[in-house]
């Protein structure tokens, strides 16, 4: 290859744009650090107030001036309050559960939770009777934790499809939908879009029009669909 052809080097200062950063929303990257870790629980009260401050704040769909201005507090030190750098006292915990309608218990729940985990073993997925499913057409899901501080629920499932059919179940759901195919090939639906998907596919979208396989085309089909949606009050 000359060096005519060859890739030219990003300019300095401008870094090349990753797949990641062209499917963020609005070609903002995504910002959350997965390897950051957070202190112990016994170290990080502040923290689970700060969270659940905002979290009750959003919910009220109130900004931090509207709340300045119900509880009397500067915006300042609620900024602080909610990123965990100042501890606050109880009278102005009492101030901002009375603004947020929540009892002053509500503060400290996070810091009190037990954190979830559940280990399947091969074999061991508990199957699954879906609406619409029939004869070779299995749902086992791989886990499950119900109520938890990030408020949502997470349905994991290893689908798998051994048998042709001339008709097929359709589902619509609440939620975000997830699949990844590991084996065979099906034409699968989404709203008036039709999809041919192979290993190594994912298909991510709203789960809240009607989806489901419509041909199958190699089998057996196996892949893993995790749907994802907010918990019930």
């Amino acid at each position: 290859m000359s060096l005519d052809k060859a890739e030219k080097p990003a300019p300095a200062g401008k870094a090349h744009k990753t797949k990641a950063d062209e499917a963020a929303p609005h070609g903002r990257p995504l910002s959350q650090n997965p390897h950051r870790v957070t202190e112990t629980r016994e170290k990080n009260l502040e923290s689970a107030i700060g969270r659940a401050l905002r979290s009750f704040r959003r919910q009220k769909v109130m900004t931090v001036a509207d709340l300045s201005k119900q509880t009397g507090l500067s915006i300042g030190m609620l900024s602080k309050i909610e990123n965990g750098i100042t501890s606050p006292s109880l009278a102005t915990l009492q101030s901002l559960a009375h603004a947020l309608s929540v009892p002053i218990t509500a503060f400290f729940r996070r810091y009190e939770e037990k954190r979830e985990v559940m280990h399947v073993k091969a074999g061991d997925a508990v199957e699954m009777e879906r609406a619409g499913t029939r004869s070779g057409h299995q749902y086992n899901l791989l886990g499950h934790i119900g109520a938890n501080a990030s408020g949502v629920i997470v349905e994991p499932y290893m689908i798998t499809l051994t048998e042709t059919s001339d008709t097929f179940p359709t589902f619509q759901h609440d939620g975000i939908e997830l699949l990844y195919f590991l084996e065979g090939e099906v034409e699968y639906r989404h709203g008036d879009q039709r999809f041919h998907m192979q290993p190594g596919d994912s298909l991510f979208f709203d789960a809240d029009a009607p989806h489901g396989p419509e041909k199958l085309i190699k089998l057996p089909a196996r892949f893993l669909s995790v749907i994802t949606y907010p918990q019930a009050d």
